[in-house]
């Protein structure tokens, strides 16, 4: 009996260690902020509100148009990834993209600027650049699961770098707290997709904004106030 009892007690310790090992590598591959990073467009339309309607230079019009389409190329190639392999980093960053896509229309209809979305289904964008670029991000994310943690990441990195330059020929107070906002996120994405990068013996060199900044971003804690 003791014998079979030591027998039963070591499968058991056996397949606990399994499990929490198996549960450990799960956790591992998933996204850790995420869902801090969705906007609450709620509470960001009341504080819109509070701010002035201020005159728009061609620069802040362009940006903001072109910002729209960015984080739908963001939410449309995350999407399309899911779809492919199945990883919930991708599902779920594509949810905060779309609270992101919501923000940056609340700044449009206060500004009777029209939406360059509209109906566009998934992969399809009004700017030829963004519509390339898409194209590519898919072709290169399809190749294996580490080029998709990687497009992610290229992603957030083409985000953080876009958004600085609007945010520097910006001086509307409405658009920089949307944008400010925006980078937050982005941020948080780019921790996401680097940590898995890593967790499947990857690397990630940064292509639009220096490895300083990269470094700062990645050895920094996760960001909140949504």
């Amino acid at each position: 009996m003791k014998n079979i009892f030591k027998s039963g007690s070591f499968l058991l310790v056996a397949a606990a260690f399994i499990f929490s090992v198996n549960s450990c590598s799960e956790e591992d591959t998933q996204p850790q902020s995420e869902v801090t990073s969705n906007i609450n467009t709620r509470n960001l339309q009341s504080q819109l509100s509070d701010l002035p309607m201020e005159a728009l230079s061609s620069e802040e019009q362009s940006s903001l148009l072109f910002m729209r389409e960015e984080e739908k190329l963001a939410k449309d190639v995350y999407i399309t990834l899911y779809d492919k392999w199945g990883v919930n980093i991708f599902s779920n960053i594509s949810k905060s993209e779309q609270t992101h896509m919501d923000a940056v229309l609340l700044l449009l209809t206060k500004y009777a600027l029209t939406d360059p979305v509209g109906t566009n289904a998934i992969g399809v964008f009004s700017n030829t650049e963004l519509q390339h670029l898409y194209n590519e991000l898919v072709t290169q994310g399809e190749m294996g699961l580490l080029e998709a943690y990687q497009v992610g990441a290229t992603i957030e990195d083409l985000d953080i770098f876009d958004l600085a330059n609007a945010l520097d020929n910006n001086d509307n107070q409405d658009i920089k707290l949307v944008y400010e906002m925006l980078s937050k996120g982005s941020r948080n994405h780019l921790r996401s997709f680097y940590g898995n990068i890593l967790n499947v013996g990857g690397s990630y060199t940064p292509q639009y904004i220096t490895q300083a900044e990269f470094d700062a971003i990645i050895n920094s804690p996760k960001e909140t106030g949504f």
